[in-house]
């Protein structure tokens, strides 16, 4: 197999390297290709552009496989933590026993939120959209922490991002609280990622917490899961932004509005809002989706399939299990969530379903599971951008450490061509 391609242009030909990988695609380094050639590769969405080389993350659409750091996620999701995860995402290596206890205690030293960031906090209203209360909050962290972190410093970097994994969380739970008009409620360094977080969540000031540990490990399954997930949306935002050297708590702050968009992290919230327009039109499940089976309606359902996999979605298959458990120990009865458990059914076994390998994916189980926790639909992308920091970090930290330069994407111009100015009473 060669180990160039070769390009015939205007009677001329152009040799261009093959870029290896471990496992998946190879690429072209056409690096040269416009001073060589005066041409531009034209890959809109960028669906088939190499963007960076990452040691983070690998899928394989075709075959439904997800790694992180070369560990499947199925693996991970059963046998590890979200601590744990977040390690192995940042420092390329699972940590050994004492690497963690320090790890979480990095973390836990860096729990304690400005108070001046509640004055902040205060000036939404509750009406306010929390993906942009998180957006601004994230951002917001650089007024209280102004020096720029030195990349080339492990220490300063390390102490950089711990305090992100710890100070996020935080404003995701008051993002929630301010949300119900409820008060706020500080870390408590007593206790791990994942009941912390559950704890500054529910805990209300007139009574006990009671702590479900089906919910907390539902709410650690899914963190696991939203991890990381390639050069996806929001992480390529992320890069980007801090491809011009911009700080960390700003690049990740535009990953947060990203993931907003319906397109991307906020798939999870429109899943619950078409299974109650299903559930408010009268739960006639049929109606909806033959509407989804016909080419003459723009009709589709939410949290089926997937822009990458082109199999069942990995992550799906160990949400599911989890989305089981819960319903069996809460014993929770709703009509929108019998209409869900319908459709999966159907999606699993129709014919259609099964040709246009329309499964379900993990928005479709994080959404429902989400519901039953009783989170606001409107919060879901944020418990979503919880899960993705440390992806987002590692992202962030792979491009600063590796040198990559700012990115500065070309284009095709088709607009008008040059013209002369008519001044306003000639036109």
């Amino acid at each position: 197999m060669s180990d160039t391609v070769k390009i015939q242009y205007n009677g001329k030909e152009y040799e261009y390297p093959i870029v290896d990988s471990v496992i998946g695609d190879k690429g072209i380094n056409i690096n040269k290709l416009r001073d060589d050639t005066g041409l531009i590769t034209l890959d809109i969405g960028y669906k088939n552009t190499g963007a960076t080389k990452s040691k983070i993350t690998y899928l394989d659409g075709d075959l439904g496989q997800l790694y992180y750091r070369g560990y499947p996620i199925e693996q991970i999701a059963e046998k590890s933590t979200f601590t744990e995860v977040m390690y192995l995402l940042l420092e390329g290596e699972l940590p050994k026993k004492d690497q963690l206890l320090q790890f979480e205690a990095d973390i836990k030293k860096n729990s304690l939120v400005s108070e001046e960031m509640k004055q902040i906090l205060k000036s939404f209203p509750r009406s306010a959209h929390p993906m942009g209360v998180l957006s601004t909050l994230t951002s917001a962290l650089t007024a209280f922490n102004p020096h720029a972190v030195n990349v080339k410093s492990e220490r300063d970097l390390y102490n950089a991002y711990t305090m992100l994994l710890a100070k996020f969380p935080v404003l995701c739970a008051w993002t929630y609280r301010l949300k119900l008009g409820l008060p706020l409620n500080y870390s408590n360094n007593s206790l791990d990622y994942p009941h912390n977080f559950y704890q500054m969540m529910f805990r209300k000031p007139t009574e006990e917490l009671e702590v479900d540990e089906v919910v907390v490990n539902a709410i650690d399954k899914l963190l696991i899961l939203h991890a990381d997930h390639e050069q996806n949306c929001s992480a390529s935002t992320v890069r980007m932004v801090g491809s011009a050297h911009t700080g960390l708590f700003a690049s990740i702050s535009a990953g947060v509005s990203a993931l907003w968009g319906p397109l991307h992290g906020g798939a999870n919230q429109a899943v619950i809002e078409m299974l109650e327009m299903i559930q408010k039109d009268g739960g006639d499940l049929q109606k909806w989706i033959d509407k989804a089976k016909s080419k003459d309606d723009d009709f589709r359902l939410m949290g089926f399939g997937h822009r990458v996999y082109r199999n069942f979605d990995p992550r799906a298959k160990v949400i599911k299990k989890v989305a089981d458990d819960l319903f069996e120990k809460l014993g929770i009865q709703d009509e929108t969530l019998e209409i869900a458990k319908k459709l999966e059914e159907v999606a699993l076994n129709d014919p259609y379903f099964i040709e246009k390998k329309l499964y379900p994916n993990v928005d479709f189980y994080s959404g429902i599971i989400y519901r039953v926790l009783g989170i606001p639909t409107e919060m879901f992308t944020v418990m979503f951008a919880l899960g993705r920091l440390p992806g987002w970090i590692a992202q962030w930290k792979e491009m600063r450490m590796s040198g990559e330069p700012i990115n500065r994407p070309r284009q095709i111009y088709v607009g008008n061509p040059q013209r002369d100015y008519v001044h306003i009473n000639d036109r």
